[in-house]
């Protein structure tokens, strides 16, 4: 499968590329929806310094479009790391890549075999660790209020992934309620959440968290993690971006292990989860691992959890991949209907381009019926759209 998908010279930069399914055949049945479950969104508009009050104005972060790179900026300086700039210029000169032209980036999908599709953010992921909690929180809101007025004005085709509050209980629950209110149906939760406003460690298992996670399950939203916050330990003097996204595609271990075995799933048993971007190959030897660590060190274990890992994988999660021929293979381990199939429109590591390819390879591999719950019905599902379409009626 791999020889088939990457060209000798490489696949080249997404602004180079264009999408090549006209007149292709992918093999899925007739009308099938081909549903990008992890694609990423850059933000166009300055809707901090529009949106913020007038008190809290010297504040806000600012949207600004320099050197092809849609960025945030303090003070008039950029504020985003040099090599986290110079990959958004691999893909930002797209007309679609921005929230600035959403019919430029309908079109940019549908050339390339996407329907729909569930858009991350890009830049945000920088002001997840701001140390100004105030300022955070009110960028998250106002960013999940322009993203689901953007969703709104392309229904069911745009979906976007909102931000929330988790360091702060009272905050999470407005965070919640609010990008219900604007139709936004998951959140991206961080795998390293950083530290409370008093300067100790968030501990995602502890007592003082128990607020974020009883009001994750009330809202009935799922929780998606995401790659992309853990550089590598040392500096890499060449081919250091490649080196460092090899890295980056594999975090999902800990937080993983905190859900199976640190007993959050049996203490929040209605949590749903999904993980972008990581393959799909890592869940058989997690869960295995897990079990073997559960049997390891139960008689030094502060308190036992009720199932094996692979009942709160089941049960309670999803991943999603690109081009994972590996993890295709294992299907019969991960279950059919935990993978959802995702083109990462339009960072370099994406299918754009090549998407038709990428999603006919997964009929092979699954053959037609199977592969389209892969692209298609499993992300609908983790988004509780087929839920609730039986509800309304609508087929």
């Amino acid at each position: 499968m791999t020889t088939v998908l990457y060209p000798p010279e490489g696949l080249g930069a997404p602004k180079d590329r264009t999408g090549h399914a006209a007149g292709s055949v992918t093999g899925l049945p007739v009308g099938t929806d081909v549903f990008s479950a992890d694609n990423h969104i850059s933000l166009a508009d300055d809707i901090f310094f529009d949106r913020f009050p007038e008190s809290m104005k010297d504040r806000a972060p600012r949207v600004i479009y320099e050197d092809d790179a849609w960025t945030l900026a303090f003070g008039g300086r950029g504020f985003l790391p040099p090599a986290f700039t110079s990959v958004l210029q691999q893909y930002d000169p797209l007309p679609g890549s921005n929230t600035g032209d959403l019919d430029a980036r309908l079109a940019e999908l549908a050339a390339d075999a996407t329907t729909r599709e569930l858009a991350f953010p890009n830049a945000m992921l920088g002001l997840m660790g701001f140390p100004d909690l105030e300022v955070r929180d009110l960028a998250f809101r106002i960013y999940n209020e322009y993203i689901g007025e953007l969703q709104a004005s392309a229904p069911g085709r745009f979906y976007a992934v909102g931000l929330v509050n988790w360091w702060d209980a009272e905050g999470t629950r407005r965070s919640l309620a609010e990008m219900r209110a604007h139709g936004i149906r998951t959140f991206w939760m961080p795998l390293k959440p950083g530290v409370h406003e008093d300067g100790t460690p968030i501990d995602c298992n502890s007592d003082r968290m128990r607020g974020f996670w009883e009001a994750v399950e009330e809202s009935g939203l799922p929780i998606s993690h995401h790659i992309g916050e853990g550089p590598i330990s040392s500096p890499c003097a060449y081919n250091g971006l490649a080196v460092s996204m090899v890295h980056q595609a594999a975090p999902f271990r800990e937080m993983f292990a905190r859900y199976t075995l640190g007993g959050l799933l049996d203490r929040y048993p209605g949590l749903r989860i999904g993980w972008f971007e990581g393959g799909i190959n890592w869940v058989p030897a997690a869960i295995q691992d897990s079990d073997h660590m559960r049997a390891s060190f139960r008689h030094m274990m502060d308190a036992d959890v009720e199932h094996d890992a692979r009942h709160y994988w089941d049960h309670h999660m999803w991943s999603a991949f690109m081009v994972d021929p590996i993890g295709l293979e294992q299907i019969e381990r991960i279950g059919v209907h935990k993978v959802m199939w995702s083109s990462d429109y339009p960072h370099n590591e994406s299918t754009f381009g090549y998407s038709e390819r990428s999603v006919a390879a997964v009929v092979d591999a699954l053959g037609p019926e199977q592969a389209k719950l892969v692209v298609n019905d499993n992300v609908c599902d983790f988004l509780g759209l087929r839920a609730d379409e039986r509800e309304s009626g609508v087929q």
